[in-house]
């Protein structure tokens, strides 16, 4: 398979991102994201009134996915979405001769 660049958003609840940040396990599952993908660039904010991080990064293989969201949902409570995401120069390639 092709690598395919995903945004991978994570939105993490008040009570339990907090709980997490308290004993660590948001330091370590954070980590481990950044040395699983090597992302391409993460974004940090709030959303919903949560935590919420967008990391941009390319996926080789779909049962990777699984790998990537397990840490995150067990040491944070995460909900995380996953998208494929274009450069601006691949929407342009895409939609040329529309």
């Amino acid at each position: 398979m092709t690598p395919m660049r995903m945004m991978l958003k994570i939105k993490i609840p008040p009570e339990s991102g907090n709980r997490a940040a308290q004993d660590g396990s948001m330091a370590k599952a954070f980590q481990l994201l950044k040395e699983q993908l090597n992302p391409e660039a993460a974004y940090f904010a709030m959303e919903d009134g949560m935590r919420c991080a967008y990391v941009f990064y390319d996926v080789k293989e779909l049962p990777d996915l699984v790998r990537i969201h397990e840490p995150l949902i067990r040491a944070t409570g995460a909900l995380v979405y996953d998208a494929p995401a274009l450069k601006w120069e691949d929407m342009a390639k895409a939609i040329e001769g529309f």
